[in-house]
């Protein structure tokens, strides 16, 4: 079980000095209890293999992961902080489903976020040109390719890139559940299509072309535009 790998090994008063030399003894530690609960509710939830409506029990979680009830309590308080789930006591954990609210609430939050940190980019330094250089590029084969699923973890990185390019780390991970967020509104598939795989190569392109001149304005409008159509896509009024 788990719960023994993470006993600390206790020499004997009388080991030789040598013995702390172990390799393993240095060895990070894994991932704590309530963080494989975490992570694994959170994948199936994003993942629709919990569908939203579908009632988690502690028990069922803490027997699927192999731990206590305890650490299950702490991932799934964590899990209702991201307005994924909904807790309730002594009955489990509602998968919210999602509404057209999140979604309006979703897109207008991550529309401000980017247009905030995409000026605070300018003027853009070296390094971070050259990453956005190269995710369009990681785009442009996994579009060759017919990848639906590398090229949305390369959008997705794009976007991210510029974020943390502003310096703020709240700004970081709130756009992080946002586009967590947005994985439940099927919008991991918006490219498997090859006119919105371009469209959106072409708007990346103008995103960078405007940081690349260091011009705050056209680098907001250009992501205000890219925003805005993502926006009409996962409503289902786009193209």
């Amino acid at each position: 079980m788990y719960d023994t790998c993470i006993y600390a090994v206790r020499m004997p008063a009388s080991a030789p000095a040598t013995a702390a030399a172990d390799p393993s003894a240095g060895a990070a530690p894994g991932p704590s209890a309530a963080d494989r609960v975490y992570r694994h509710v959170k994948e199936h939830v994003l993942g629709r293999r919990y569908e939203g409506g579908t009632l988690l029990t502690e028990g069922g979680l803490a027997a699927a992961v192999g731990v206590s009830r305890t650490p299950v309590r702490e991932a799934l308080l964590r899990l209702q902080a991201e307005g994924l789930l909904r807790l309730y006591p002594k009955k489990g954990a509602l998968v919210l489903p999602v509404s057209a609210q999140e979604i309006a609430d979703v897109v207008e939050t991550r529309l401000l976020v980017e247009e905030f940190t995409v000026r605070r980019a300018v003027p853009a330094p070296p390094a971070l040109l050259d990453r956005l250089e190269a995710l369009l590029g990681e785009q442009r084969r996994h579009a060759a390719a017919g990848d639906a699923a590398a090229f949305s973890a390369a959008d997705r990185a794009f976007h991210a890139e510029i974020v943390r390019g502003s310096g703020n780390a709240i700004l970081s991970g709130l756009y992080d559940q946002l586009r967590d967020r947005q994985l439940r509104m099927g919008t991991a598939l918006l490219h498997d299509r090859p006119d919105r795989a371009e469209r959106s190569l072409a708007e990346h392109a103008g995103i960078l072309a405007a940081l690349r001149a260091g011009d705050a304005d056209a680098a907001a409008a250009a992501v205000r535009a890219h925003a805005g159509r993502v926006g009409e896509l996962v409503r289902g009024t786009g193209r």
